[in-house]
């Protein structure tokens, strides 16, 4: 399992440095914008990589669908400029989504911030997060 493991990570932490890197310098698109690349998930064959990204403004899939379209449309090129800079036999597949756990976790911050509000303001709790009794 450790070989796995390293093997498939290191090929996701490779592809996530470099298509950051490649996105930001070759891609021309003016629908793609700021991007920011969250994961990558690569199959076990290293067939396949499924690319996890959050576009600058955008919130929700529907807001960064163009920016997903151009990424998912220009996934030949990028993939062509990866095997010349990298000594993989094989580049994988890419496909290209938006991350939606970061707009989740920005949710879920503010409903943790609500019920503290509320909890103060009824008189439940009297220190600030963080403060020690």
């Amino acid at each position: 399992m450790a070989k796995e493991y390293s093997r498939t990570q290191r090929v996701a932490d490779y592809l996530q440095r470099e298509l950051a890197a490649l996105i930001q310098q070759e891609v021309r698109d003016p629908r793609v914008g700021m991007v920011s690349i969250t994961g990558v998930n690569v199959s076990r064959d290293l067939g396949h990589a499924k690319i996890y990204l959050t576009v600058l403004g955008c919130e929700s899939d529907e807001d960064a669908s163009d920016s997903i379209e151009a990424l998912n449309k220009a996934a030949g090129f990028l993939r062509s400029m990866l095997s010349r800079d990298s000594s993989m036999r094989s580049v994988p597949q890419l496909r290209f989504y938006f991350d939606t756990s970061v707009g989740r976790g920005r949710h879920l911050e503010d409903l943790i911030r609500r019920a503290a509000d509320a909890d103060r303001h009824l008189g439940l709790r009297d220190e600030e997060p963080g403060e020690e009794r």
